[in-house]
């Protein structure tokens, strides 16, 4: 069964990548490069701030996943400029290093897993989690109050007009990092109810959702809990006892 998931999800991220790929460049085709400035309407502006928060929050995996700040650098740099395409590629780099014992016993949460150990003080584990806290609510309330003034200002996103050949675009790409998010959420929830829950509102409010979900997540941790303990279910942990992810 575990091996199975983890051919699904690869092949899924291959094809969703794949998507991504095939739709900006019909777009650079069609309608030319992004670097316009008559481009960015008040509905795309507000969909590039959904979409960035949502790429801060995987890029915020993937440099807990590298084990030095250069390659960290190098694929944040990455997920910036290509978006899902960088996601679909880095999440398949992880199912493909992944042991056949791994892919057997549990492959999500070996992809999740950070191979080094990094050491950390107890006052730096605070400090870092009251600062995730706080950002976490900080990006999620700069997106609401974005989403609230551009609809006061621009009116409803429900309108042809809108939807410019790059706003679609720019929309397949932030929906295919959604669906990474998605197969996060359902990982850690227990039930299939409360995951379904948190998908639909990861689909219907975006980087909102992803905020609040890691928000709570964090809120859920002690004071002597490592930050990245979020990444992991409750069943992993207890199974795992934080041992080979310190």
């Amino acid at each position: 069964m575990a091996v199975t998931l983890a051919i699904a999800l690869k092949s899924l991220f291959a094809v969703l990548g794949c998507l991504a790929s095939a739709v900006v460049i019909y777009t650079v085709v069609t309608d030319g490069l992004p670097f316009r400035l008559e481009l960015l309407t008040p509905w795309m502006a507000a969909t590039l701030i959904d979409f960035y928060i949502n790429i801060f929050a995987i890029g915020s995996w993937v440099a807990y996943k590298e084990s030095n700040w250069i390659t960290a650098l190098l694929w944040a740099v990455l997920l910036f400029c290509l978006g899902s395409i960088t996601t679909c590629g880095y999440i398949i780099l992880q199912f493909l290093n992944l042991s056949t014992q791994e892919s057997i016993q549990d492959p999500i949460y070996f992809v999740l897993l950070r191979r080094q150990k990094k050491n950390e003080t107890e006052q730096r584990r605070k400090c870092s989690l009251l600062t995730a806290r706080i950002l976490s609510l900080v990006l999620g309330c700069l997106m609401l109050g974005t989403l609230i003034y551009t609809i006061v200002t621009d009116g409803s996103p429900f309108r042809r007009d809108v939807f410019t050949p790059w706003l679609s675009a720019t929309l397949v790409d932030f929906y295919v990092n959604i669906v990474a998010l998605s197969v996060w959420v359902a990982y850690k929830e227990s039930s299939w109810l409360s995951a379904a829950f948190w998908i639909i509102l990861l689909i219907c409010f975006g980087s909102i959702s992803t905020c609040a979900y890691i928000a709570l997540q964090l809120f859920s941790l002690s004071s002597q809990d490592p930050v990245y303990l979020i990444l992991f279910s409750s069943r992993n942990r207890a199974e795992n006892g934080y041992e080979g992810i310190n």
